[in-house]
Parts: C-alpha cells; structure tokens; sequence
C-alpha cells in the first residue's frame, strides 16, 4: 500500500528550475515547517539559508507577512506539518519538498505534480526501527510488560507475585499492509514461530505468506493484527468497528502507521466493552490528543509516536533529506523520488 515512486526521466517539468553553477547552495532558501530532529536543522543551517515556520506561529500568512514567499526553494516537512495546497501555493519558486518521513499523507503529491514540483521522502533508513517496535508494542501488551514494571516500582511484589501473561511465541499475526515494513515485522514474528498473513491491494509475488484480499478475512484469521500500511484515502478507518470485531476479545491490535488508520471512537468502546483483547499503539487520530480512556486501561500499551525515534534512524534520516536536497540543487537524480 506504499506510494510507488515516479522513476526520474532526467527532464524536469517545473519552469523555476534553473541551474545553479556558481550559485552558493548557502544562499538557497529553504523552509521548515515545524521542530524536528535537531542534527537535521543545524545540517540545513550549515548547508542552505535556513527559514523556521515555527518563528512565525506556524502560520503561512505571519510568514508571508515579514519574508518574500519567492525566496523559499525548498521545503523540509515532517508527519506534523507537510506541505498543503495553501503552503505550495504561498511559494511560486517552490522546486522541491523533502520529507523528514517515509509517509506522505501530509503532502499535496496531485498539488506538486502539478506544479512540477519535486518530492523525496525517507525510505528504508527507518524500517528496522519501526518493525522493532512493532514487536516491541506485542510483547508490551502480552506480557504486560508495562503493568509488571509498575508493579515492581510501586512495591506490590513484596506483597504477592504478579499475575500471568500471555506467551507471543507460536501466535498468527495478521500484517495491513506488506511494504518495507510490513515485511520487516513479518521477518520478526516468523523469528517467534508465528504464522504470517497479509492483507493488501495485490497479493505480493516474493511473499510466501497467506494473503487475504479482504481485511475482515484476516482479522477473523488472526490473533493479532498489525497496521503497517501507507495512510490513503482508501486506507483511512480501515480498522473499523466491522474489523475490530472480526479481530475479537482475545485478539490484539499493533497500530504503527498512522493514527486516522484506525476509528479512534470504536477502538475505545471495544477495549472498554471487552470486544478487544488489547492494542498497542504508537499512532493516534488527533496527535498529541490521546483518548483519555485509554490512559487507565492496563491491556493497552501507549507509545508517543517514535517509531523511527533512535538517535541512528534520526541521523540517517536526516542525512538523506540533505543528500536530496543537495541531488536537486546540483541537477543530479533524487537517492530517493516520489514524484
């Protein structure tokens, strides 16, 4: 369910395109839309002339009001603040948009095609951590991982030993969504003897595992079920209340794609009425805003989306977004292309 990459043919639709032989890249204008990892801002200080939307209230019209929108070449967004119609409209120079992120939900991709505008996101260096935690998130909600270390913090185990878990090890996990990392986590599970199914838009020619071309086929058929699929409009809700019950009061659900994947408000009622076993989520529906009943639930494990939050994915990512931006403004081919 991943956004396939539009192969570069070498010529460049975007009239603002020009070469830049003997230009300083220092003097290329590039803005931030919102704080992100902090080696990536001093790489993009050093590199190019550094603007911080956040200095104007995140706000495109307080930027407007006291910088010239045709000095701003480039944009470096993240899962938090992409770049809109509104925000690529505000910038008529606008050659590029660089992701901090392997999603693309917060760019207008129709907007920049359009547009000709160039797009590069942060594929693969992430993969490892995200499918890490996603493992993480099970053995989290299975053997109350969470609850035990309170138990110990709080002294109760002087008092009486904890109560038991649940074993991961031999369990039939069901993945949304075979991309990068999707696979990664299926490569995990099997490490743990579980049996692996998938559903997604087209069964996978190099996967050896079971594929479902209907969503409640593989929450019926599983334990537990994990999304890892790119948000769409297509894919949003895809967890819904029909899902959640196939999935059942002993299944478990690990979101660590994006929080709108799943119905937030039937997610709830189902943990709080027994219909679901448990969930793991690093993802929510209005970040940072977490449903305040899931704070008090003990069967659900609560991460602050970090995914791909190690100092070594954080590097490598931001390395790649200045290697694209660098590609670009010397005529060479994006490492790696959306659009």
């Amino acid at each position: 369910m991943n956004h396939q990459p539009t192969p570069q043919t070498g010529k460049e639709k975007n009239p603002n395109l020009k070469k830049i032989s003997g230009i300083k890249m220092e003097s290329i204008g590039v803005l931030m839309t919102c704080p992100m990892h902090k080696y990536l801002e001093q790489q993009l200080e050093t590199h190019f002339n550094l603007f911080k939307l956040w200095h104007c209230n995140s706000s495109i019209t307080e930027f407007l009001k006291t910088h010239q929108g045709n000095t701003i070449r480039a944009v470096v967004g993240d899962t938090n603040i992409g770049a809109d119609a509104e925000l690529i409209a505000s910038f008529p120079n606008l050659e590029i948009v660089a992701s901090y992120s392997v999603g693309l939900d917060k760019i207008d991709l129709r907007k920049c095609e359009e547009k000709g505008i160039r797009v590069a996101n942060t594929p693969d260096v992430l993969t490892d951590d995200v499918a890490d935690l996603a493992i993480g998130l099970i053995l989290g909600v299975l053997r109350r991982i969470c609850a035990s270390d309170e138990y110990v913090r709080i002294g109760k185990w002087k008092d009486a030993d904890f109560g038991l878990a649940t074993k991961f090890s031999g369990k039939s996990v069901g993945i949304v969504g075979l991309g990068r990392i999707g696979t990664a986590i299926a490569k995990r599970a099997e490490a743990f003897g579980c049996s692996i199914s998938y559903f997604s838009r087209s069964q996978k020619p190099f996967a050896n595992y079971k594929f479902y071309s209907n969503i409640i086929d593989l929450a019926t058929s599983c334990q537990i079920l994990i999304v890892a699929c790119a948000l769409t409009e297509e894919t949003r809700h895809i967890i819904n209340r029909e899902v959640i019950d196939a999935l059942g009061p002993k299944g478990i659900l690990i979101n660590i794609g994006r929080g709108a994947h799943v119905d937030e408000t039937e997610l709830v009622s189902a943990l709080l009425e027994g219909r679901l076993g448990g969930a793991g989520l690093d993802v929510y529906e209005n970040e940072p805003e977490v449903p305040e009943e899931l704070l008090g639930l003990g069967n659900v494990v609560l991460q602050p989306h970090v995914g791909s939050d190690t100092v070594e994915t954080s590097d490598a990512m931001a390395d790649l977004v200045i290697s694209n931006l660098k590609a670009h403004f010397s005529n060479k081919p994006l490492l790696t292309p959306v659009i």
